[in-house]
């Protein structure tokens, strides 16, 4: 089939996807100020564009903010029919000895997954984040292999789990960078966000009291999330995300002294971020396109649809230096499906590609054979008489 492209070569494209991969870091040296954390990055939710970074990629340990994951692996299992809000969990004798932040659970004591879920994203309960891994994989072991062949999956390469809640233990370590990641990808859950942006709630008919331990849900405008984490190995620790406007951003800091340095550093940067970006919907293309010519088909051409890309993140009045570069067929062989892929669009801000988008077929075109040829005529030559 004749592919030849409109407007770019192939070298053009192969490089530019080369450098869409590395995500350029937008903020100058000095812009964000000290933040009192070790470790830091900020990204824009969406396409995960690093806004600032600081040691991003040094392995520390997670603290709670492990729980990212277990929610995310939950999330999955929810939206995929493995589980469901009302199953019923039972408190087995490893949950019961978590330790540390949790709501108590009494061993054969049964909570629902929503209760758990509750219990997980608000108060950070070790207990209840063990209950559900158990729930999940039918261990805690089994469901930590999960969590490592997720974080696999989504290119967390300096990532290792070694619990479900986070509990120092030798190797359990990740980096800002890994968790906006995650962080990033459990925010694609709409659903999540009516536990995280919970401030108070209840368990046990109300005998139990949750409270946020992310203080930014109730002081910080926009606020969606998501998770803090505090041992001794790790300090304090913040995966927060907010969104304002079209912009959604996640902060992640690490290592900070005190919990309310956390709350501050993790403030900065989202302070930082809603101050000096916006989101920008890149401009229609549909005016450029033209039908693609079908050869061998019942219609001579078909014409290409597209789904609008998602807005992109440009300096404050910076929309100017959004540029697309269009890829098209200019033919293509019958049949040709509803929805084939006929391009793509290259989205490129000051000259680096951000994202990219598919150039898709239309409608369907079936392949002229002589039978359908006969037809054809046929209904030609009826028109002509009537």
């Amino acid at each position: 089939m004749k592919r030849a492209i409109r407007q770019c070569t192939a070298a053009f494209v192969a490089a530019a996807l080369l450098l869409a991969q590395a995500l350029p870091v937008w903020a100058q040296p000095g812009a964000v100020g000290d933040i009192p954390a070790k470790s830091g990055i900020l990204v824009e939710q969406n396409t995960g564009r690093v806004l600032y970074e600081l040691n991003a990629d040094e392995k520390m340990h997670p603290a709670s903010i492990t729980k990212v994951m277990t929610l995310l692996l939950v999330m999955e299992a929810l939206d995929g029919g493995k589980i469901s809000l009302e199953d019923k969990v039972t408190c087995s004798p490893n949950a019961n000895s978590m330790g540390g932040s949790q709501i108590w659970l009494e061993v054969g004591e049964e909570m629902t997954v929503h209760e758990l879920l509750k219990a997980t994203a608000i108060s950070s309960a070790n207990d209840a984040a063990c209950a559900l891994g158990e729930h999940l994989a039918g261990s805690e072991d089994a469901f930590v292999d999960l969590m490592n062949r997720r974080a696999q999956e989504l290119g967390m390469t300096n990532t290792h789990f070694e619990n479900t809640n986070g509990l120092d233990a030798d190797g359990h370590l990740s980096t800002a960078r890994d968790i906006s990641i995650m962080s990033r990808e459990l925010l694609k859950h709409e659903k999540i966000k009516e536990y995280t942006t919970v401030w108070m709630d209840s368990l046990r008919d109300g005998k139990t009291q949750l409270v946020n331990t992310n203080r930014l849900i109730r002081f910080y405008k926009g606020a969606t999330g998501l998770k803090t984490g505090t041992t001794d190995g790790a300090g304090s620790c913040l995966s927060a995300s907010a969104t304002r406007g079209n912009l959604s951003l996640v902060a992640v800091t690490m290592g900070s002294s005190t919990s309310d340095e956390r709350f501050n550093a993790a403030r900065t940067l989202l302070d930082y971020g809603f101050a000096n970006y916006e989101a920008v919907q890149p401009p229609s293309i549909q005016e450029q396109l033209t039908p693609v010519k079908v050869l061998g088909g019942v219609e001579r051409q078909v014409e290409v649809q597209f789904v609008p890309p998602m807005p992109v993140v440009v300096e404050k009045g910076g929309g100017s230096s959004i540029t697309q570069e269009i890829q098209l067929a200019e033919d293509v062989h019958a049949p040709v499906e509803q929805g084939e892929v006929l391009g793509s669009v290259t989205v490129l801000v000051e000259g680096t590609p951000v994202s990219r988008y598919d150039l898709t077929a239309a409608s369907g075109v079936e392949r002229m054979t002589f039978l359908k040829g006969l037809e054809t005529l046929w209904e030609a030559a009826s028109r002509m008489n009537s």
